[in-house]
């Protein structure tokens, strides 16, 4: 993200937190937004395998999970990466600014929210395509969304990054080792 958004955290609280710190947790009600003012933090989400899968990282001048403006809880977890200072300004009140410079810079606060979520969806995508086995692209896909309706296994083979042949392999020794699983 870039540094349009200093304006709306003029003024507002900061917070350090030390390296390692969480400054939220999957399954936290959403009340904050948060601004890097310097640092990094991560969103991680924790896999069912052990593994983490990292999200985004926002650096200085970055909107820490900015889709979360638009939901009720938060659905990972954020961990400092260094020693990092953000400010907050409550969601309530940074999603009131938003609609309120809507209509003078034209910004749709709808036209926002889905780009937010799009950049969430196109920022897991990238870090399941980072993963390097195919069981792995598949495990987390499989975590984050659930088995696909009949028919679908091709757009998932596409989603993950991996060849339909190679997703279909996976998926028949799958169902070799556990006939009901899939």
């Amino acid at each position: 993200m870039c540094d349009h958004w200093l304006p709306f955290f003029d003024g507002a609280p900061k917070r350090l937190l030390r390296e390692g710190e969480t400054l939220f947790r999957q399954g936290d009600q959403v009340e904050w937004a948060f601004l890097v003012r310097e640092g990094r933090i991560s969103l991680r989400r924790a896999l069912q395998d052990g593994g983490l899968l990292t999200l985004h990282t926002a650096g200085a001048a970055g909107l820490v999970a900015e889709a979360s403006l638009f939901a009720e809880r938060y659905h990972c977890d954020a961990v400092t990466e260094v020693l990092t200072t953000v400010s907050l300004v409550s969601k309530t009140e940074l999603r009131g600014l938003l609609e309120n410079s809507a209509s003078s810079d034209r910004l749709s606060v709808k036209a926002f929210e889905s780009t937010a979520r799009e950049l969430q969806i196109l920022r897991t995508r990238i870090e399941i395509m980072r993963l390097r086995k195919v069981t792995d692209r598949l495990n987390a896909y499989l975590e984050l969304y659930g088995s696909p309706e009949i028919g679908g296994w091709v757009r998932v083979a596409d989603w993950i990054g991996v060849s339909p042949p190679a997703l279909y392999r996976e998926l028949a020794e799958r169902r070799t080792k556990e006939p009901d699983l899939l």
